[in-house]
């Protein structure tokens, strides 16, 4: 009972019920209407019989009299069909034609019968009804003349109408019953199944997903959005989760070593070039940890798009320029060849600072990763291909494996795992980040995919350009 009252409560089954409703509704109207139809149709072919009749019985009668109108009355009343002939005397008794009995007050007025009236025909038995429409005419001597037809099959096909009319809607309501314990029964099994779901999710369960069936219905749609959704919270959990992991990784280490200086400093006699050593490498620890604070916050604001407001057209590759002189003196300490392949005039809708901070970042991580090998080289790039802007920073290092490209760009995350390179894990998440606040991507390839030692890396936004 209470699934039952369930399945009532669904909306499929409440469309089906009001759908059922108006169906039949709109049957019945029809039904009667074309019965009215078909009715009045009838009534007046029975009328056009009738007529034709008389003016053939009154064309006997005014060229016989009464001895031409009773044989005309005989002999038409002997033939097979549905008409009837009657004469009757002035005071109702019948004399001539094919009825035995007639309803009471039937021949008391002229003209046609204002309803059916029921009479026995000749050679009826008792169970036989019979119903019929007539005309009557009152001849010069006070006798009556009726000639009418029998309704029978008038009524047989509204009968026929009607039970066909009651037949269809017994069908349709057994149909329609059907449907709704099919339809109900399965949408309220496949809610039951998204509440068992959506309990386990609730409970802590993110990898639980709605379930879907492949029909491509609503249900399904509904569910694959969810699971979408669930699918995003998930992995943004899972991100935290990291984060939290890695900001205690790399955070403590600087601030044991920052309180270890403090008490190494308030214990040492070396005196105050001692102390004051010590000071400036404690102001220099906390400048990194600041400096990964202020990251943070920037990859926060980005990706939350708080910078959208400050969006305006930005020459690309003027910028590409400035970052590429920018950098030419401090590759060359490194003992780096810094390049630059820049196409003029590109410009993109997008917020200067954050470019110029995502591509810092590349020339960074390369002139950091490319010093490691033989004659290392660094080639910024600027080009339009296929619509979009390409902004390449490409270097001949030891690259980063296929495997790992996507464990780079999350926060804190770093191929050097003894963490001897300075670095704070964060560069290439806000790189990502401000790549897609400007609707574009970061793509991470190999620059000579065919090298088997230091196959470099070609770390690419890829923007859309202003036409």
């Amino acid at each position: 009972m209470i699934r039952l009252r369930a399945m009532l409560s669904t909306t499929a089954v409440r469309l089906s019920a009001l759908y059922l409703g108006l169906f039949a509704l709109c049957a019945v109207a029809l039904v009667f209407y074309v019965t009215s139809i078909s009715v009045g149709m009838q009534h007046e072919r029975i009328q056009a019989v009738i007529g034709s009749e008389l003016r053939i019985i009154g064309g006997a009668y005014r060229s016989n009299g009464i001895a031409g109108l009773v044989r005309s009355i005989e002999r038409r009343a002997r033939q097979p069909g549905g008409n009837l002939y009657a004469i009757a005397s002035p005071t109702g008794e019948l004399i001539a034609g094919n009825i035995a009995a007639i309803a009471p007050g039937v021949l008391d007025a002229e003209g046609w019968t204002a309803s059916p009236f029921r009479y026995e025909r000749i050679g009826d038995t008792a169970s036989d009804d019979h119903q019929a429409l007539a005309q009557v005419v009152f001849l010069p001597n006070g006798m009556r003349l009726m000639v009418g037809r029998d309704i029978g099959e008038r009524e047989q096909a509204r009968g026929l109408v009607r039970q066909a009319l009651v037949t269809a809607l017994a069908i349709m309501f057994a149909g329609a019953l059907g449907i709704w314990f099919f339809v109900g029964r399965r949408a309220l099994k496949r809610i039951d199944h998204m509440s068992e779901a959506s309990k386990k999710i609730l409970a802590g369960d993110l990898s639980q997903r709605l379930p879907v069936n492949g029909s491509g219905d609503e249900f399904d749609r509904l569910s694959l959005s969810l699971n979408t959704m669930l699918g995003r919270i998930e992995r943004l959990n899972e991100g935290l989760r990291q984060v939290s992991d890695n900001i205690a990784h790399d955070l403590k280490t600087p601030l044991t070593r920052l309180r270890n200086r403090a008490e190494a400093a308030l214990a040492s006699d070396g005196g105050p070039e001692a102390q004051q050593q010590a000071l400036e490498q404690m102001i220099a620890d906390s400048d990194q940890l600041i400096r990964t604070f202020n990251a943070l916050l920037m990859i926060s604001r980005v990706e939350a798009g708080s910078s959208t407001a400050q969006m305006s057209q930005v020459d690309l590759s003027g910028l590409a320029a400035d970052a590429a002189e920018l950098y030419e003196p401090v590759a060359e300490e490194e003992g780096i060849s810094l390049t630059a392949d820049i196409a003029p005039g590109l410009t993109i809708l997008g917020n200067r600072e954050l470019l110029a901070q995502a591509l810092s970042n590349l020339i960074d991580n390369a002139i950091k990763y490319a010093g490691d090998g033989d004659a290392p080289t660094i080639n910024i790039r600027l080009v339009r291909e296929k619509g979009m802007v390409r902004l390449s920073v490409i270097d001949n290092g030891p690259g980063i494996p296929a495997d790992r490209r996507e464990d780079v760009v999350k926060r804190f995350v770093r191929l050097d795992e003894s963490r001897s390179k300075p670095g704070t894990g964060l560069g290439l998440s806000l790189v990502q980040a401000v790549a897609a606040l400007h609707g574009g991507s970061l793509e991470l390839t190999d620059a000579t995919p065919d090298a088997e030692i230091n196959p470099g890396l070609a770390a690419t936004m890829a923007l859309p350009g202003k036409t």
